[in-house]
This record gives structure tokens, sequence and C-alpha cells, in this order.
């Protein structure tokens, strides 16, 4: 693993311990409001909950430290490592809400952190360029915008397992698109300092995409079970991100057909692993 490989792990980790932290806090205020209201307003009776601000914190550093992983590794490499947050969050729980968890959920979250030591050590996306063409932005943005555009409209009415469900669909692909844009972001300072990334359009694009990201998360979270927007939100990101990185930056795996095919076969493992975690762990925030 050489130094690069290792920073972006080592950040990509920072990431998903301060997601963790993020979903856990903003959870819990947002269940704690007296209403269930739609729109923004929901999210200005957010405002005034302390540990709903506590987890903002938690979202900005986040954004500091994804920035950080992208800039040092492929979007292959660093959005999969998200997936380790699901782990995270378990011990969260377990030293903060003195949750006991199931021999299938302690089993389930070993297999998972494995599992993405393996991808990461074997056959995570690497290389490909810093920046993609117009052409090819365009029809990401484009898509994109549409889908989450028709999600959005879609989790407007409905039960809350479904719209919860849409809700996470359009986090997944928020989050997704926004990750390609922080690392052209990233690179764009790298090369030009911050001023000189003003000049470029992803810091703007990113900027708007993360507004959206984060409206649909908080949706996701007030208007319906967390069992159900999380694991798209979670294991939906990082197969769209490994996606958008060999279209966007021309990442590849290594090694060939046979890396390749090694690396799909471990992402599915994970999404699987990472499944059973959530559908086994404890469904609320209650200590047990």
């Amino acid at each position: 693993m050489n130094s690069s490989v290792f920073l972006a792990t080592l950040f990509g980790v920072c990431t998903a311990i301060s997601n963790a932290l993020a979903v856990i806090t903003q959870h819990v205020a947002s269940s704690r409001l007296p209403s269930r209201g739609r729109g923004w307003r929901f999210v200005l009776d957010l405002l005034r909950q302390p540990l709903w601000l506590l987890g903002w914190f938690a979202l900005a550093g986040s954004l500091v430290f994804q920035a950080l992983a992208l800039h040092f590794g492929s979007v292959g490499l660093v959005q999969p490592l998200l997936i380790s947050e699901l782990v995270i969050a378990l011990i969260i729980r377990r030293a903060w809400f003195k949750q006991r968890l199931k021999k299938s959920t302690v089993l389930s979250s070993i297999a998972t952190s494995a599992l993405l030591a393996a991808f990461i050590v074997y056959a995570a996306p690497h290389g490909g360029r810093q920046n993609s063409n117009g052409s090819t932005w365009l029809l990401v943005l484009v898509v994109g915008s549409l889908s989450v555009g028709a999600l959005i409209l879609g989790a407007r009415n409905g039960s809350p397992r479904k719209r919860a469900g849409l809700f996470g669909m359009a986090t997944a692909l928020s989050w997704a698109v926004e990750a390609a844009l922080i690392k052209s972001t990233t690179d764009s300072i790298a090369a030009s300092g911050f001023l000189g990334a003003l000049a470029h359009w992803p810091i703007y694009a990113f900027v708007i995409c993360g507004v959206v990201g984060l409206y649909c998360e908080q949706s996701a979270l007030h208007v319906g079970p967390l069992g159900v927007s999380q694991p798209l939100i979670v294991i939906f990101d990082p197969l769209v991100s490994v996606a958008l990185g060999a279209l966007l930056f021309a990442e590849r795996w290594p090694g060939g057909v046979t890396h390749t095919t090694v690396g799909l076969f471990l992402l599915i493992l994970i999404s699987l692993a990472a499944w059973i975690v959530i559908r086994t762990g404890p469904e609320t925030m209650t200590a047990n």
C-alpha cells in the first residue's frame, strides 16, 4: 500500500466516523420533533435542536475528511470505505445507548470490515485522469438531476417506509455525484489554489449538490424508519460512485479481467454483509 492509498484510506475512515456521528445525533434530534412537517419548515425546527447542530459539525468534519481522501485516492476506493460507517455506528450506539448486539450483527460487522480491507488491498480502482470532458459531466449532471428530482417528487406522498426509501435513494445519488465533484474541486484547488478554483464550475455545482443531498438526507431521517433509508444511502452510494469514477475519471481495476471480477464480487459481498448489519442491528436508538 503506497502513501497515497494509505492517506486516502485513513481519511476515508475518518469520514465514516464523522458520518456515523452525524447520522446518530441528527436522527435522535429529528425524532424529538413534536410534528412531522414537510418541506423546509422542519429544517428550521431542527436548527433549534442542539444535538442536531452537533451533527452538523460532524458533517462539516466529514466533508473535510472526504475532500482529503478523494484528493489522495480514487472515487472507487474512497466511497466504498464509507460503508464502514455502519460498523462504526454500531460501536457508538453500543457505547452511548448501551444497546445489546445480536451475534449475527457482530459477525456481519466483522465480515464487512474484513471484506473492505480485502477490497482496498486487492481490488480497489485506481489511476485515471484528473478531469473528464465537459460532455460527460453534462450527461452525469443532467441524468443525476432528473433522477433525484423524480425521487423527491415521488417521496412527497405515500407510507413512511416508501418516502424514507425514495429520499434515501435520492440522497445516495446526490452523495455519489457530490463525491465526483469534490474530487474535481480538490484537483482544481491543488492546481490553482482556492482563488483559482473559484474560476471553475465544479465548486459551485458541488455546493448545490451538497444542499440537495443534505435536504434529502434530513428528509429521509425525518419521514420514516432509519432501517429503510440507511441501507440505500450507505450501499447505493458506493456502487454508483464506482461507476462514476470509471466514467468521469477513467479509474480502472488493477490486474485486468481477473481483478475486475474479484473486485465486483467483493463489492457484492460487502453490500450483502452491510445489509445484514442493518437488518439485524437495533431498530431504534433506545437502550435495550
